[in-house]
């Protein structure tokens, strides 16, 4: 099956928004988008291009990002949440990804099968986080406390150092 036409299987599944990071690069979009309110659940599905091994094998564990927020009306390397996932141990693995006051952290939270679709939670709560994937949440230290923050949606992205190894797409619908 070509790509496109899976990518529109996939689409017509989770009826979301196709995101492609394309080979050699880092993010899928450069739109920027303002968000309000203290959530966002979202539905995404991970096809076969989610597969991939690193030029550099350190790199292996580095953590890509899926979807998220900034907050504390600050930059995302300072304060956000977000999902995180990667291709690690022959396991498309899903993580919670945060910065709190610039301190990164991240936590497993399990592993998603390739084209399946999951659904995804983050929620502000005062001064921390809940991420709920898989039925579990886990919490997160937040670098602010309130609601009143502004905050710019955070969209699929590719490495740290080593860019996309080959066109990877992610199918997201905001529910």
């Amino acid at each position: 099956m070509t790509r496109p036409l899976l990518a529109l299987l996939l689409l017509s599944a989770c009826s979301g928004d196709a995101y492609i990071i394309e080979e050699g690069k880092h993010s899928s979009t450069s739109q920027v988008t303002l968000v309000s309110g203290s959530s966002m659940v979202f539905e995404a599905v991970f096809d076969a291009s989610a597969v991939y091994e690193t030029v550099d094998p350190s790199n292996q564990a580095d953590i890509n990002k899926l979807m998220g927020f900034s907050d504390c009306t600050s930059h995302h390397h300072s304060n956000s949440a977000r999902f995180g996932w990667r291709w690690y141990d022959d396991t498309l693995q899903i993580h919670a990804y945060t910065y709190a006051n610039g301190t990164r952290s991240h936590e497993l939270l399990g592993s998603v099968d390739i084209d399946a679709i999951e659904r995804y939670s983050i929620e502000i709560d005062r001064d921390r986080y809940l991420f709920t994937f898989d039925g579990t949440t886990t919490e997160m230290d937040r670098g602010c406390t309130g609601s009143g923050t502004i905050k710019y949606q955070l969209y699929p992205y590719f490495g740290g150092d080593e860019t996309a190894p080959h066109d990877i797409t992610i199918v997201v619908e905001e529910l």
